[in-house]
């Protein structure tokens, strides 16, 4: 396998590979190209999220600041809103479906480390190199229709959140949340159900 195809799967790989290097590199390029807009200069702006994520649909706007790590991982439907200070640590798919609200300061990473220090350690590292010293995988985040992600969420690696939720500010979510669930707190938990009156609609 090669470290791309291992960094899809979930698997322990090298993110220091050129692959990833170059991908890296092409996306501080459109993010300096990006922050250098005016706010009014939709069009440009527009053009530059087509070239740096994998997939956008129409009506989405993202503020300033924003920080993503290759870009070409984000795939953002209709009709979503991300707000000023999100970073999205695209490591592996971040999938954000339609009409959803991102509000300031949301982190989705989905590039993680194994706690144990045994297994962090990369077992052949040489301490007189610049060889990178850690183990890192990555696994995929999804946000599905409809959802609303409060201010300075942060969104741990594997994790789905069901359309129609929301989740409160200043959240942790280190496991998925049902649809339509009003989910708030570190660990992030379910309180109760919201949009029932729609679920039949």
């Amino acid at each position: 396998m090669t470290e791309l195809e291992k960094c899809t799967a979930g698997e322990y790989y090298n993110c220091h590979d050129k692959i990833f290097l170059d991908m890296k590199s092409n996306a501080r390029k459109l993010l300096q190209e990006y922050h250098a807009l005016a706010y009014e200069q939709k069009e440009e702006k527009r053009h530059i999220l087509q070239q740096l994520f994998g997939e956008i649909g129409t009506n989405v706007s993202v503020g300033l600041p924003f920080i993503c790590d290759y870009g070409q991982n984000i795939h953002i439907g209709n009709n979503v809103s991300v707000n000023m200070n999100c970073t999205f640590v695209d490591c592996n798919k971040i999938t954000i479906g339609d009409n959803v609200l991102i509000a300031s300061n949301v982190q989705l990473y989905t590039a993680t480390h194994p706690v144990p220090l045994s297994e962090r350690l990369t077992p052949d590292r040489k301490e007189e190199t610049e060889q990178y010293f850690c183990r890192t995988y990555a696994l995929p985040i999804k946000i599905g229709d409809g959802c609303w992600l409060g201010g300075g969420v942060i969104v741990l690696p594997g994790v789905a959140i069901g359309e129609g939720s929301v989740i409160g500010a200043g959240s942790v979510v280190t496991k998925n949340i049902p649809k339509n669930s009003l989910a708030v707190g570190n660990p992030c938990r379910v309180i109760r159900k919201i949009n029932e009156d729609m679920c039949n609609v």
